[in-house]
């Protein structure tokens, strides 16, 4: 007969204090009080028989019994997610993307058309946000995420590169200040993207460019905010990848100039190795290596 297990909640909360390090930080993804996340602690640690937790003036820390259960609990609801879902009838059913709010909109979304055409049996749920989702607790089938393509637990396959390209609208190209060379850029507005605020400084160094200041010009949000801006004659943006193909295809941004900058990172297809077989898996991941 199995051992009984202790209860699923004190595990969950477990789990998120042993991923976090904090009591307080997994309250608020768990979304109840501080004092609850200590008394399911505690009262795991009396089920076990063990302390998980070395509580420290200002830092909590793992003790060697803690260290060897996070991996269990996580596979453990990684399966029991991948079973329900299978009760369900997921299999044949909603497919959830992520992915961050610039490919989604500049190049994902406006593709899904064509997926949805070809597997009309799948209702596509495509969320996006800057931020690394955890695929089982948030129902996540698979995603796009940008790196060097190694995430525990999850199968990756390399998509499209992400080398830096500057691009603007043609209208800057005819305009007093042209942009025949690089250094040209001292005399126009840089557009940046917050979560990319590096961008610039990387590509004009690697460009050999002195005398302009990578950090100078509006910063937006995101980088489908930027390039809209670079449509409209603001400024010159940095794109990463195939994010501007589109703007760049319909003539409404070009590249002034030759030079782009390859990076080490990638864009990556990904999906936990519990879900990665699944046909609904299967089918996006083999038409989104076809749009590629």
């Amino acid at each position: 007969m199995a051992e009984r297990l202790p209860p699923l909640s004190a595990l969950r909360t477990f789990e998120a204090a042993a991923r976090h390090l904090s009591f307080t930080r997994a309250a608020d993804e768990l979304h109840v009080t501080q004092a609850a996340v200590s008394h399911q602690i505690k009262a795991l640690e009396a089920d076990l028989g063990v302390r998980l937790f070395r509580r420290l003036n200002r830092s909590l820390l793992l003790t060697d019994e803690g260290q060897l259960l996070p991996p269990a609990v996580r596979r453990g609801f990684d399966e029991l997610a991948a079973g329900v879902e299978q009760v369900r009838g997921r299999g044949a059913g909603t497919l959830t993307i992520s992915t961050t709010p610039s490919i989604a909109a500049n190049w994902l979304a406006g593709r899904l058309g064509r997926f949805q055409a070809l597997r009309p049996e799948f209702e596509i749920r495509l969320m996006a946000t800057p931020r690394l989702v955890d695929f089982a607790r948030e129902g996540v089938d698979c995603g796009i995420r940008y790196g060097f393509g190694a995430w525990p637990g999850l199968v990756a396959v390399r998509l499209f590169s992400a080398a830096l390209t500057p691009v603007c609208s043609p209208r800057l190209l005819e305009g007093p200040e042209p942009l025949n060379e690089p250094a040209d850029l001292a005399r126009h507005t840089l557009l940046h993207a917050l979560d990319d605020m590096d961008d610039w400084r990387l590509w004009l160094r690697a460009a050999g460019v002195s005398g302009v200041d990578p950090q100078r010009g509006p910063k937006f949000e995101a980088m489908p905010l930027a390039l809209q801006a670079a449509i409209s004659g603001t400024g010159v943006a940095i794109s990463r990848g195939p994010l501007a193909d589109e703007a760049l295809a319909a003539g409404v941004l070009v590249r002034p100039f030759d030079f782009e900058l390859p990076s080490e990172c990638a864009y990556y297809f990904v999906a936990p190795e519990l879900r990665a077989e699944q046909p609904k898996v299967q089918a996006f991941r083999t038409w989104l290596l076809a749009e590629v």
